[in-house]
């Protein structure tokens, strides 16, 4: 494909409102950008390409057809900050038209910011392989900001045309551009326009896609600002409502999804587990020692995993998970004794020692008031007579039972 058939294809895109064809056309990646590069390989500059094709189809097009021949160009020379910088041109001049157009336009939308957060992400990491410093990523995603904000307030188009069903998937964008830059605080600004807008159709109405996104990264920023409650339940929508065939997803949500789960009672099946290797290898150790109140276990598996654990966040979750092994501990004790209601401080103190915990009687005696203050156990200790008096009925309630499993986060 040449140059001049490239125009009139795009012409005739916008001639149709054919969005899906137009993101095509646009798309780096795309046959003809290879096409486009050889065509004009010894003098693809501005300035030559202005000369010969400025005006030869509407404004802004003109102007989006040679910087795309620019971005195409860049890319075969692997230079990726100019790359991203030519396309960041296209994106804004884009924005030009869609601002003045209908939903009919989102595909193309989607395509050049994917474009442009992965050039981004391109340009960064070759300016820090060299040395330099780069801020591709947050210009990338004060665009994608920008272009939700033109999504957002589309006020004149028809609800079945409008630029607001492209929020939640620009949102997604977002959401992935500050969790890479670290900055998720930059968050908030976004929630709150969403928010804001009560206008917008609901979120069961868009592509189940934007749903698994906006959820998973929605339930990502309540479990780093340590709401649990409301990380478990949008990771679970993720996670149900995730494609079944997207596997690396479902094992991105289920990684933060499963010790929420724990810290609530729900052990994993070794269905699920064997659908999932990598978490299982990592989780399973942990899994196993709650089952059986092994201490020891669960402290060797937390040292064995500390480094993944804590690259992913994980660290302080998975180890309050170590109260439900120290409550299946003391559960033994309890049936060992033929479940007696009165139950000698030192028997719960045996057993800490013989799972490895170096602690005298006294240390032993706050683990159990503590378990019992948590309502891991129902009863109280009568510290004169170093006894523990069980409740007579469900000494020890089914943990998935506990009133507010997350008060103690």
């Amino acid at each position: 494909m040449d140059f001049t058939t490239f125009l009139s294809q795009i012409n005739d895109a916008l001639i149709a409102e054919n969005g899906p064809n137009l993101a095509y056309l646009l798309r780096p990646t795309s046959p003809h950008g290879k096409s486009l590069v050889k065509e004009f390989r010894s003098n693809a500059t501005q300035e030559l390409l202005e000369r010969s094709y400025k005006g030869a189809i509407t404004s802004p097009w003109d102007d989006i057809a040679i910087k795309y021949v620019l971005t195409c160009s860049c890319v075969a020379k692997r230079r990726s900050l100019d790359a991203y910088k030519e396309h960041s041109a296209l994106v804004l001049s884009f924005l030009r038209f869609f601002t003045e157009n209908r939903g009919w336009t989102l595909p193309a939308l989607f395509s050049i910011l994917r474009d442009l957060r992965d050039l981004a992400f391109d340009a960064d990491f070759q300016a820090k392989y060299n040395g330099e410093n780069s801020d591709c990523m947050e210009d990338a995603a004060r665009k994608i900001a920008s272009a939700f904000g033109n999504c957002i307030t589309d006020r004149q188009s028809p609800p079945d045309q409008s630029r607001k069903w492209g929020v939640y998937y620009v949102v997604g964008l977002v959401l992935k551009s500050y969790f890479r830059l670290r900055k998720i605080s930059l968050s908030k600004n976004i929630l709150r326009a969403l928010e804001a807008n009560r206008d917008i159709p609901a979120l069961s109405q868009y592509p189940r896609s934007h749903q698994v996104t906006f959820r998973y990264y929605l339930g990502m920023i309540h479990f780093l600002n340590e709401e649990h409650a409301k990380a478990e339940q949008e990771l679970t929508l993720a996670f149900y409502n995730c494609h079944l065939e997207a596997h690396a997803n479902q094992e991105r949500i289920l990684a933060y999804l499963l010790p929420l789960r724990l810290l609530r009672g729900h052990l994993p099946s070794e269905e699920l587990m064997n659908r999932f290797p990598v978490l299982s290898e990592m989780f399973t150790p942990f899994v196993n020692a709650i089952r059986i109140g092994d201490i020891a276990a669960f402290d060797r598996a937390l040292e064995r995993w500390e480094s993944k654990l804590v690259d992913l966040n994980l660290m302080l979750t998975v180890e309050r998970a170590r109260e439900l092994c120290m409550r299946g501990l003391f559960r033994r004790v309890w049936l060992v004794s033929d479940k007696n209601t009165r139950i000698p401080i030192s028997m719960f103190h045996c057993s800490l020692r013989l799972s490895g915990m170096d602690v005298d009687q006294e240390e032993a005696e706050c683990l159990v008031a503590n378990m019992i203050y948590k309502g891991f156990m129902r009863g109280y200790i009568s510290h004169e007579k170093q006894m523990v008096v069980l409740a007579m009925t469900n000494a020890f309630p089914r943990l998935a039972d506990r009133a507010t499993p997350f008060a103690s986060l």
